[in-house]
């Protein structure tokens, strides 16, 4: 269901301007200056109502996490979430995943998330999911090299496609898990907002992490 546009949410969003990134269209991010630390930083692509990102910083005060969302009215249900619960490891920012090679650095994130991603069910639309081979190697420009990403998702479709995209492409896999509510490497497993309905309604959640390179 497609959004109706919310009229004040990028002013909203200003009222909490120390959780947000801004950038100039023709600039990547050092994210060295956004923190102002030295610390690892982390993002997760699609990053909703940020239940999952705002609880991976609670739980990780060592690193950083971005929380980047194309959709600024959710966007702003996560920004208040981390403002509420006084998060200071945590930054959001509204970009389209196709453009992120442009948005940030060479080798510059430690790690990934890509959560319950859209599954682009139709054939024709292969191209769009993000675990897509032009996706992946855009991740392989903006990761360090022993960096991994971590993905999720309900959808069996998208987890076989994944799984085929990986393997053409000889990726290293690791957790590759067909139910992860039911696999004991996933006793920390935090949940996003999408997997809680989903696993309430019987669905299985799947999950892989691989490198990009």
């Amino acid at each position: 269901m497609r959004l109706r546009k919310e009229q004040g949410v990028l002013e909203k969003l200003m009222e909490y301007k120390e959780l947000m990134i801004f950038r100039k269209e023709t600039e990547r991010l050092d994210l060295r200056k956004i923190f102002m630390d030295e610390l690892p930083v982390k993002a997760e692509f699609g990053t909703g109502k940020g239940q999952f990102i705002v609880e991976m910083a609670k739980r990780n005060p060592e690193i950083n996490f971005i929380g980047v969302e194309l959709r600024d009215q959710v966007l702003l249900k996560a920004v208040k979430k981390a403002s509420d619960e006084n998060i200071k490891n945590v930054k959001f920012l509204i970009a389209d995943v196709n453009e992120i090679d442009a948005i940030f650095e060479e080798n510059s994130l430690d790690g990934l998330y890509l959560n319950f991603s859209d599954p682009w069910p139709k054939k024709r639309h292969y191209k769009r999911r993000l675990t897509y081979r032009d996706f992946i190697r855009k991740y392989d420009f903006i990761l360090k090299d022993d960096s991994w990403i971590e993905f999720k998702t309900d959808n069996l479709l998208l987890f076989q496609f994944t799984l085929n995209e990986l393997a053409d492409l000889k990726l290293p896999m690791r957790k590759i898990s067909l139910d992860v509510h039911l696999d004991s490497r996933f006793e920390d497993n935090i949940m996003t907002e999408y997997e809680d309905k989903f696993s309430r309604n019987g669905n299985k959640i799947m999950s892989v992490t691989f490198k990009a390179h």
